[in-house]
């Protein structure tokens, strides 16, 4: 059987521009992560699960002060306005109770605002203008004024990371290239025959320290997004000392710096968490 000739040409001409040098062009491939010259560290899901029970098990309840700089706008591009910080005190109690009290700027002894969620139930009191709101976590914020959606459970949510409920469903991504090293423990809840995204959780693949969470609603879309950054030990536990939150729904982000920080303490008790509603504001209930 003989071949024909032009059916050699093609694959010849291929071989010849292999092996000719001057077609060979050598490139060299980073390092995965940003940082050069510094491992990256591998673990399992279940070792990631765990990581987060570390950070989130040990903490009973804890009396926070904190720096607390809100901006209110467009977070996925737009402009945004910068407020003055305000001092703030958080306490928290397992398994659920929060408050969040915020000082005046230039008087330090003057609320502005004083939040308590407890359960589903939330209270908010706001001093300067006599209103006193109180109503369930879920109800959509409604106010033109996007400080006034602020939530206790949105603060709870954020500064408390929750390992993946037992129903849940999990899995891992390893984002890992050139520019960043990172495992995402992604959480899936299950809802009758329907299934929904509801948290990620990034691991710096560096240190394997939590730098992001994010929470989603039933189309996908995201909640709010918290970056945990500067991990410091208060007493014999490890807790982040930049807390910034973004909650592009609600049209506001919030970044915490933490001043002092206290864990474990017997002083945060539960009448600590009754708000009740000052003489002559108005009550607004939503739902």
């Amino acid at each position: 059987m003989f071949l024909n000739k032009s059916k050699l040409v093609f694959p010849l001409c291929i071989t010849c521009l292999i092996l000719t040098s001057c077609f060979v062009q050598h490139r060299v491939v980073k390092q995965p992560g940003a940082t050069p010259n510094r491992p990256t560290l591998t673990a399992t899901k279940e070792q990631l699960i765990e990581r987060i029970h570390a950070a989130s098990d040990p903490i009973q309840s804890f009396n926070m002060r904190a720096d607390m700089a809100p901006s209110v706008g467009s977070l996925n591009g737009g402009e945004l306005t910068d407020y003055a910080t305000v001092r703030a005190f958080v306490l928290f109690r397992r398994p659920e109770d929060i408050r969040v009290v915020g000082l005046d700027p230039v008087v330090h002894s003057t609320t502005i605002f004083d939040m308590v969620s407890t359960g589903n139930e939330f209270r908010v009191s706001i001093p300067s203008k006599n209103r006193f709101i109180e109503g369930n976590n879920d109800a959509p914020p409604d106010s033109k004024n996007k400080l006034a959606n602020l939530r206790p459970s949105a603060f709870l949510n954020a500064l408390i990371i929750a390992p993946p409920n037992p129903d849940d469903l999990t899995m891992v991504e390893d984002d890992t290239d050139e520019t960043k090293a990172t495992y995402i423990l992604f959480m899936v809840r299950r809802e009758g025959e329907n299934l929904h995204l509801e948290r990620a959780v990034y691991f710096d693949r560096h240190t394997l320290v939590i730098g992001r969470q994010k929470t989603f609603d039933a189309k996908g879309d995201t909640v709010s997004e918290t970056k945990y950054s500067d991990w410091k030990q208060y007493g014999d536990i490890f807790f982040p000392s930049l807390i910034q939150i973004r909650r592009p729904q609600d049209g506001y982000e919030v970044t915490m710096t933490v001043i002092d920080m206290k864990i474990n303490t017997a002083d945060v008790t539960e009448d600590k968490f009754v708000l009740e509603q000052p003489a002559g504001s108005t009550l607004e209930r939503l739902k």
